[in-house]
């Protein structure tokens, strides 16, 4: 009795003590498959070491708030955007939740270094130690289609301890997924007559729908020619797998469509992940961006970011992109992007993670844009669509989208112009009078192809028809939400020009003046529609569209909407 006593009184004071217990692993991330065209080949070398990155559980509400606030004309706070110090304060991970991360790397013979922000942590870590950190089973996997390699799980565990502080672990789960331009294929071509419905304040050349140049959208879009006088106003257009733009194109692309600026006007190229830019190979995708934002934003600041392609996945490219503008001092003004991926193929919790990151960039007044894509309804990766899909980051709320139409005199949607609603992103307040208007006149259309609750998008669209490009030393016609998307992104950069010069903050997030006193400003498109997955698409009318948004710009316009 005395023995029995004894252990008990032990076993209590072990307990109240605090002696250490088993700290059970909790599924956190599974998936049911590899995406098409992988395939597990062989197990992974458990010798080889993993690059990990631990993004940290945040609660982003604050900083969503902050950025409607100083987004929204009326508000108190309209474009009194945060410092880096404030949004780092606003996304920062509980200090409970670090330290019981980094106790259980120390258990474990590791330790973390920073990310690019305070909501990531960097470790290595060999295959068979990652393996038995997270029960599970690292493997290589192949595609045969793209030639990539990727050392992947479908599965992983976390602790009790350390699961309520985690968001996810890339890219452990995530496969690579390669990123698409905003070229199109194909486009209507031929004589667009001029009509009273559509017509704009903004005249241009019938010749342009067949032959579009910096002059023609000057025109159409009451552009002005005047150079930018403000260095802090800043661009920066992004570029991955491999699109190259050169100086010796950009300045004979001078010479022949901007002969009022000088052809040595040129561009900054920064690099992050292994990326370059090899002039002697120039693409179309980035002969077009540089050509048409230096071109239109005369004498604004243009840097040429070029990302590498990391096996393949841009997604890791994207990440890092947006990560490091935030960890900059002083982030561009304009950040536009023509390059997209299938929404399906992007893990939930990653696209959250980037979304959230642009909410973070635009709180600091960055106005940040993407094309909308260059598929209709469908997303361009392939295959039979039974249902309509969306691309991302298309779906994200917190950037803006841009279309593209054809034709000059009225403009039509380009059928090639993506459209439609997000699967993952719920509806932003902002668009919802909007959106709920043209689902009431869409009545049964597409019932049940699409996500009625889902952000709609584009927001906006601009011509995307046979733009002049110098590619090589020859000039060719490009289309596509490549083209529409840095000539909307160089309007906002003259603007913010105008807007600094004035002793005024740029515009910064767009969507929510778009939404409302920037109607104004903007051109209603009414006519074409956006086909694929089987199906007409969606119809353009008057009002937003999920083919041509809101409408096409007027610049001269938005200086009025601006009190400029």
């Amino acid at each position: 009795m005395v023995a029995a006593g004894l252990l008990a009184l032990l076993t209590f004071f072990a307990l109240t003590l605090g002696a250490p217990t088993y700290d059970a692993l909790h599924v956190h991330d599974t998936r049911a498959a590899a995406p098409a065209g992988y395939k597990a080949s062989l197990a992974a070398d458990p010798n080889e070491v993993l690059n990990l990155r631990i993004a940290l559980k945040t609660d982003t509400s604050a900083l969503v708030q902050k950025l409607l606030d100083v987004s929204t004309p009326g508000s108190k706070d309209y474009r009194k955007f945060l410092s880096k110090a404030q949004v780092e304060k606003l996304t920062a991970p509980s200090a409970d939740g670090v330290a019981a991360v980094n106790a259980w790397l120390k258990k474990n013979g590791l330790t973390a270094t920073p990310g690019a922000t305070n909501q990531w942590l960097n470790i290595e870590v060999p295959v068979a130690k990652a393996n038995a950190m997270l029960d599970t089973d690292f493997t290589v996997y192949e595609n045969k289609d793209t030639g990539i390699s990727a050392v992947r799980t479908l599965a992983y565990s976390l602790p009790k301890s350390v699961k309520p502080f985690v968001d996810f672990i890339y890219p452990v789960t995530a496969f690579p997924v390669q990123s698409s331009r905003g070229i199109a294929a194909k486009h209507t071509t031929g004589v667009f007559r001029n009509s009273t419905m559509g017509r704009r304040a903004g005249t241009a050349d019938p010749s342009c729908a067949e032959t579009m140049t910096p002059q023609c959208l000057q025109a159409l879009y009451n552009i002005p020619t005047e150079p930018a006088t403000q260095s802090s106003n800043t661009m920066v257009v992004s570029s991955f797998v491999n699109s190259f733009a050169s100086t010796a194109d950009l300045s004979s692309f001078l010479s022949d469509f901007r002969p009022d600026m000088s052809s040595d006007t040129t561009f900054a190229v920064t690099t992050l992940d292994g990326g370059q830019n090899d002039e002697s190979q120039p693409s179309t995708e980035g002969s077009l961006d540089i050509q048409y934002t230096v071109g239109i934003a005369t004498e604004v600041p243009t840097t040429f970011f070029t990302v590498g392609s990391n096996n393949g996945g841009d997604l890791t490219g994207f990440l890092d992109l947006v990560n490091e503008l935030i960890s900059q001092d002083n982030p561009p003004t304009v950040f536009t992007t023509s390059f997209g991926f299938p929404e399906e193929l992007v893990p939930e919790d990653l696209a959250n993670n980037i979304c959230n990151a642009y909410a973070q960039l635009g709180a600091r007044g960055t106005s940040i844009l993407f094309s909308s894509g260059d598929s209709g309804v469908d997303d361009g990766q392939g295959g039979t669509c039974t249902t309509f899909r969306p691309t991302f980051p298309s779906g994200c709320p917190f950037v803006t989208v841009v279309g593209a139409t054809q034709g000059v005199s009225p403009e039509v949607a380009a059928d090639f112009s993506s459209g439609g609603f997000s699967n993952v992103f719920t509806q932003p307040d902002y668009q919802q009078d909007a959106v709920g208007s043209y689902l009431s006149k869409l009545g049964d259309v597409n019932a049940g192809l699409f996500n009625t609750g889902g952000r709609g998008f584009p927001d906006v669209s601009a011509a995307g028809v046979a733009y002049q490009v110098n590619i090589g030393g020859e000039v060719q016609p490009v289309s596509g939400t490549s083209a529409s998307t840095p000539l909307f992104a160089s309007m906002v950069a003259l603007l913010n020009d105008r807007l600094i010069a004035g002793g005024q903050a740029p515009m910064g997030f767009l969507n929510p003046m778009l939404y409302s006193s920037g109607l104004t400003a903007l051109d209603d498109v009414v006519q074409g529609s956006n086909p694929g997955c089987g199906t007409d698409g969606f119809p353009a009318d008057q009002g937003w569209d999920p083919v041509t948004g809101l409408g096409t710009p007027d610049f001269a316009k938005f200086l009025t909407v601006l009190g400029l």
